[in-house]
């Protein structure tokens, strides 16, 4: 670790950059190590993150709002051994520094996983199935395979002009998930299947039934559309033909949601049906 008074004497940009990486790479032991505490930080480590964010808190640069957090910070890690209180104090000057530094990460950017989940700890509800229709952005995609994975989808369908979930912003946005949810990449409706005659299928579209008085089956096929053009009229006739469309009422000016958001909701209303 770099003295202290080496690092008072870089250059502010330089500075800043190298506190928030030695803090990122603190905050990751600190979650990686679970149960152990901040034992697994010397007494001299302690000692320099204390240090770094008093340095922080003398440069004039910076608002009287985040000196707070640094001194808060200063105090978390001089007296404090409650590993939650140590994270956020590492986490919070981490953002501060990036944003700074022109570096701010985005939310899928968040350290502590590394992106490996066990995909035998999943409860999964047989027959919850989606389909996934040309869903362009990588980051909509990773939103929704995670979304899928935390409400116990079993299968994930992709249609052939959907983003691909390896690409690296799906899969920075899904944070493990697309290794743990069972998926594929094929056209709904391409030939008959043991799937499709057995699953009813419904769309999540404008203009059918709310949420609230939706009959969501025990064993299904979801169907989320393109955000620009919403669901294709045969996958929509298709859904007409079985369960219909569910829709989440809106009462913005805008009245629209981001598709993945929309697909957490539609999501969390039919796992909650299930045992209604």
């Amino acid at each position: 670790m770099i003295p202290l008074y080496k690092l008072d004497k870089l250059p502010r940009t330089q500075k800043l950059r190298k506190i928030a990486k030695i803090f990122t790479m603190a905050e990751n032991r600190l979650f990686l190590a679970v149960g152990k505490g901040i034992e697994i930080f010397s007494s001299a480590e302690l000692v320099f993150f204390e240090s770094a964010v008093r340095l922080l808190s003398q440069d004039s640069h910076f608002s009287p709002e985040k000196q707070k957090v640094f001194a808060e910070a200063a105090g978390v890690f001089s007296a404090s051994d409650d590993v939650t209180l140590f994270r956020r104090a590492l986490n919070s000057i981490k953002h501060i520094l990036l944003t700074e530094t022109g570096k701010e990460q985005a939310d899928w950017d968040f350290t502590g996983s590394d992106g490996k989940l066990n995909p035998e700890k999943r409860q999964v509800f047989e027959g919850m199935h989606v389909y996934m229709e040309d869903i362009r952005s990588p980051f909509n995609v990773g939103a929704m395979f995670r979304t899928a994975e935390s409400f116990g989808v079993e299968k994930i369908i992709l249609s052939p002009f959907c983003a691909d979930p390896r690409h690296r912003r799906a899969e920075r946005t899904a944070m493990g998930c697309i290794d743990v949810v069972p998926w594929e990449r094929r056209e709904l409706f391409a030939s008959e299947t043991a799937e499709q005659e057995a699953l009813p299928i419904f769309a999540l579209e404008t203009g059918g039934t709310p949420l609230d008085e939706f009959p969501f089956p025990k064993r299904g096929l979801l169907i989320a559309g393109s955000e620009e053009l919403g669901v294709s009229p045969r996958a929509l006739a298709a859904a007409d033909a079985s369960l219909g469309r569910v829709s989440i009422p809106c009462y913005g000016t805008k009245a629209s949601l981001n598709v993945s958001v929309a697909f957490g909701i539609a999501l969390q209303y039919w796992r909650s049906k299930m045992h209604a």
